[in-house]
C-alpha cells in the first residue's frame, strides 16, 4: 500500500476526525485506489495534445453566463440578518477546541 496507517491517522488528526480502526483501514484502501488511478492517468501519453481552458468545442452552445458588473451586497446589508455581529463582522461560537 502506498498510504500508511500512520499517514491516514495524521490526516484524520489534521481534519479533527476521530476514526475507528475499521475506518482507518477503509480510508487507507480508498486513498490507495485514488493514488492508483492517478498513476494510470499519469501514464497516458499526452504528447502533442494541446491544453484546453474548458471542455467545450467549437460550435457548441456556451453555457457560461455573461460577465456583467453588479454592485456588491455591502457590509450593512450582509449583516442585517446575522444573529450576532460586531466590528463589521459575523460573530460565531468557537467550534474547534484543542
Amino acid at each position: 500500500m502506498k498510504i500508511s496507517e500512520q499517514e491516514v491517522r495524521y490526516v484524520a488528526a489534521l481534519a479533527n476526525l476521530n476514526l475507528t480502526d475499521e475506518e482507518i483501514a477503509r480510508f487507507q484502501r480508498d486513498l490507495d485506489g485514488i493514488l492508483d488511478h492517478m498513476d494510470q492517468l499519469n501514464s497516458v501519453d499526452v504528447t502533442g495534445v494541446e491544453p484546453m481552458a474548458r471542455v467545450l468545442f467549437e460550435g457548441e452552445a456556451d453555457p457560461l453566463r455573461a460577465d456583467t458588473v453588479v454592485q456588491p451586497l455591502g457590509n450593512e446589508a450582509a449583516l442585517a440578518n446575522a444573529p450576532q455581529s460586531g466590528s463589521g463582522c459575523f460573530k460565531v461560537p468557537k467550534v474547534i477546541e484543542r
